[in-house]
């Protein structure tokens, strides 16, 4: 009796296992989705550490940017033939730390961006975006002002280690203002980026305007080959279809400032005021850009009108770069994958009434990429050569390696 009662307790614990299984798997697959859900909650993508809500309406992007840099026999472009003199100088700094916060709050459209700078302790960037619809967006804040592309692109993100001569006299640097912009995408060759902004024109960090004139803003794009190129260095993705732009900007502002840089206003060489409305500055520039198969092109054409508005003397600057990358891999058999060769030529005429007085800049570049430009190594060759009429002609010849890393 006793065993025949035992075999028929264990018929039925069978029976109970097999019957409730399906539900306790289940319940193990429940756990396992939620854990993953919990997993997903922070990851890792191209724009940093990403943190998200289960619906989507809020994202945190956080990241970081390392930049070191070593150059002979000196790091900062001459701006003077005084410069040329610094010939024994070693320099290895922390060239950038940068601190990202960007995402969107609300709904996916409603974004926002601050970008610190630790080594100075500079607010960068800080701004709103509304981006729900292509052709019309609107942006408010302080950030770089799209007037030129080689200023606009991210300084980790250049095929050189740092801009040419052209941006210390033509960048706009950082404003703060309000922007609409938008794509205009009609097919095939109407394709269209726009850009105007009114902004103070007072530089990075000002808090307030000199008068009450604005800077005024405007940038006109024609995506000719009915695809955008990105506001990148290179063509790290090897695209197989072409894509082009033309396109042309202008910038009128009345300010004590004739430059303007990460520090915020300034004045150029000779321009020595500070006075309120000093100096009325309107600047225009045309620029192209090409991607196809690992080759990228990119040029932009200056010219600079400044005004003492106390002395009433107008002086008028010029200047235009190209430069032109190329992933060799794809037509010689030994030359490694991750390595981009780039060539810059830049000029500067610093005023176009004197003939003979010209800034040159011929540099040649390496860049090995370990993770893209999230990741790279440069090395780079430049000479500089200033020529003037009063002068005796000077030249330069400078070496600098840099580390990038983001993550």
């Amino acid at each position: 009796m006793y065993h025949r009662i035992s075999a028929i307790i264990v018929l039925l614990s069978l029976f109970i296992f097999i019957g409730v299984s399906p539900s306790i798997a289940q319940e193990l697959d429940s756990i396992q989705s939620k854990t993953e859900k919990k997993e997903s909650f922070l990851n890792h993508t191209s724009k940093g550490f990403v943190l998200k809500t289960e619906d989507g309406k809020y994202e945190m992007q956080i990241a970081a940017r390392l930049q070191l840099r070593f150059a002979v026999p000196d790091d900062q472009d001459p701006i003077t033939f005084a410069d040329f003199t610094n010939q024994d100088q070693r320099v290895f700094k922390i060239n950038r730390a940068r601190l990202k916060v960007g995402g969107h709050a609300y709904q996916p459209w409603l974004k926002y961006y601050f970008e610190y700078e630790l080594s100075r302790s500079l607010l960068l960037d800080y701004r709103v975006m509304i981006e729900k619809w292509p052709w019309l967006n609107f942006k408010a804040g302080q950030w770089k002002i799209e007037f030129t592309r080689e200023r606009f692109i991210s300084s980790g993100e250049q095929q050189m280690v740092d801009r040419s001569l052209l941006n210390r006299k033509f960048t706009v640097d950082r404003q703060q203002g309000v922007e609409v912009y938008g794509n205009l995408d009609a097919g095939g060759i109407a394709n269209f980026n726009y850009w105007a902004a009114v902004l103070t024109g007072m530089g990075r960090g000002a808090t307030q305007n000199d008068d009450s004139k604005m800077m005024y803003f405007g940038r006109f794009q024609w995506n000719f080959l009915g695809r955008e190129v990105p506001f990148s260095g290179g063509d790290l993705k090897i695209s197989q279809k072409p894509a082009g732009i033309i396109a042309i900007a202008a910038v009128s502002n009345t300010s004590p400032y004739t430059r303007f840089s990460t520090s915020g206003g300034g004045n150029l060489a000779g321009y020595e005021g500070t006075n309120d409305s000093q100096y009325t500055v309107n600047q225009y520039q045309i620029e192209t850009a090409f991607n196809y198969k690992g080759f990228s092109w990119a040029s932009e054409l200056h010219h600079k009108s400044i005004l003492d508005n106390f002395d009433e003397v107008k002086t008028e600057l010029g200047g235009f770069y190209f430069t032109a990358g190329y992933f060799a891999h794809q037509t010689l058999e030994f030359w490694p994958e991750p390595l981009e060769i780039a060539f810059r030529f830049a000029e500067v005429r610093p005023d176009l009434s004197i003939s003979n007085n010209t800034q040159r800049e011929t540099a040649v570049a390496f860049n090995w990429f370990f993770a893209g430009h999230k990741n790279k190594l440069t090395t780079e060759i430049t000479r500089f050569k200033f020529q003037d009429q009063e002068l005796a002609q000077d030249d330069e010849l400078r070496f600098r390696l840099q580390l990038d890393i983001s993550f």
